[in-house]
């Protein structure tokens, strides 16, 4: 019966056929895929979930509403065309007889597989009543929203049941990291000097990518202490910057902080800051970018899902060489051998240092949103409003890949070179999806014309101190 609702969803297109029904104004409003979003934003800002664990559940969440929308939309290609290890062999199903709207039953997925997944997700049962019930408001007959709701569940349990076999339920009995105590290795920072966070994320299975040591950058600068040293040169570059930030390049670090993990502390008393972790950013930009350029609900879906899949695939493959190199971190060798009182502006993340992170899923994203959604894109970017750090202008989506990036040198929590390497791995990445979406008949969803099919990312170059 699990194997037989996994493979359900080829059948959905059959099991109602007919378009959605025209939505108003206000209606239309309601089913924008991206109030499902800051919804599970929130969730997971509240859950404190790990960086690649939340890229995991943003992938997986949008799987089920594709698949809805491929069902009844022809321009969509199917999700195996996408992601391979998800494959459907046909299955007739008559255990939805009324008619659904499959918008409606895409948006309520969105929710519904989040709340099966995440750690608090049943909180998400409310979010789902109040919908049901504006839309109940609106004019919606109660036999059209349940058969929806029939047809929400039946794609989510599908996802959850295809999720199962990543490998992600085995982590915990892998073996545990210990922290090695070479000079050159990473270990815990302050100030809560917290373990290192997944460090068997290679483990788990990609999306779209082959594996996670597809994309290799060329070893890190090695570790030494003399100070004529490449090494060395690479530690004074983060400490002589940290020494005269511009308020500007403060702000930039600030703005692209996106540690869930922060943690500041008083006299006996430490107090979490939460916030929102790299790859929802990148999901609250991607949606944005889309609900500005009025591309509907069926490409909206379409945007948010090829981007979870990057994100889930970028991390996995960063994670894989980050603990692979398990590069020293500049707030540890500073303290240790240049400055013992110095802080960096940013917290430090507790997970080793190469490639950064940020750099990776910020290149990664700028390729496969500029695939789908163009080039010369200008937009606001409003995600830190609610975590207390304003909004800023882009040009477009590479231009804020690599203000990403180098926050994290700014920040002081990132060598250069791990700033740069880490754009080049991202754009390897995004330039891979790039081509399987293509491959796999998945159109860009604004005109070609005004694009270029991948985008060349400028790598990251610090500002000059004034």
């Amino acid at each position: 019966m699990k194997q037989l609702l996994l493979w359900a969803l080829i059948a959905l297109g059959a099991l109602a056929a007919r378009p959605a029904q025209a939505h108003g104004p206000l209606l239309a409003e309601q089913l924008n895929p991206g109030k499902a979003l800051d919804i599970i934003n929130m969730t997971m800002v509240h859950d404190v979930v790990s960086p690649p664990v939340a890229a995991r559940y943003y992938a997986y969440s949008m799987l089920g509403a594709y698949c809805l929308v491929a069902a009844h939309n022809k321009s969509v290609p199917a999700l195996p065309r996408l992601v391979s290890s998800f494959s459907a062999a046909p299955l007739r199903l008559d255990t939805i007889k009324a008619s659904y709207d499959y918008q409606v039953a895409a948006y309520y997925c969105i929710l519904e597989t989040a709340r099966l997944l995440l750690p608090s997700g049943e909180t998400l049962a409310e979010e789902q009543q109040a919908f049901l019930q504006a839309l109940a408001k609106q004019g919606i007959k109660p036999a059209a929203l349940a058969a929806s709701v029939r047809a929400a569940k039946l794609a989510a349990a599908a996802v959850v049941s295809f999720s199962k076999s990543d490998r992600y339920g085995r982590l915990s009995a892998l073996k545990r990291y210990t922290p090695l105590k070479t000079e050159g290795s990473w270990y815990p920072t302050p100030p809560a000097y917290m373990e290192a966070v997944e460090p068997n994320w290679k483990t788990i299975r990609p999306m779209v990518i082959d594996s996670a040591d597809e994309f290799r950058m060329p070893p890190p600068v090695a570790f030494s202490k003399d100070t004529t040293s490449e090494f060395y040169h690479l530690v004074r570059g983060v400490y002589d910057a940290s020494k005269h930030l511009t308020d500007e390049q403060r702000q930039l670090a600030q703005f692209w902080d996106c540690n869930p993990f922060a943690v500041s502390t008083s006299g006996h008393m430490s107090i979490g800051f939460k916030k929102i972790s790299p790859g929802g950013h990148w999901m609250n930009i991607a949606a944005l970018v889309a609900k500005q350029t009025n591309v509907g609900f069926d490409k909206t879906v379409v945007v948010l899902c090829a981007e979870g899949l990057t994100l889930m695939d970028a991390f996995i493959s960063c994670w894989d060489l980050k603990f692979e190199t398990n590069r020293i971190r500049p707030e540890t060798y500073i303290n240790r051998y240049v400055d013992v009182k110095w802080q960096p502006l940013l917290q430090t993340p507790p997970f080793p240092e190469y490639t950064s992170g940020h750099a990776v899923i910020s290149a990664a994203s700028a390729e496969v949103l500029t695939y789908l959604l163009g080039d010369k894109i200008a937009y606001v970017d409003d995600t830190e409003i609610p975590f207390g750090s304003g909004q800023r202008p882009f040009r477009s989506f590479h231009q804020a890949a690599g203000e990403a990036a180098i926050s994290r040198f700014y920040g002081g929590i990132h060598y250069l070179e791990s700033c740069t390497k880490g754009m080049a791995q991202g754009q390897q990445v995004g330039r891979f999806v790039v081509v399987h979406l293509r491959s796999a008949g998945l159109q860009p969803v604004v005109a070609p014309a005004k694009q270029r099919l991948v985008g060349t990312s400028a790598a990251p170059r610090p500002q000059k101190a004034r």
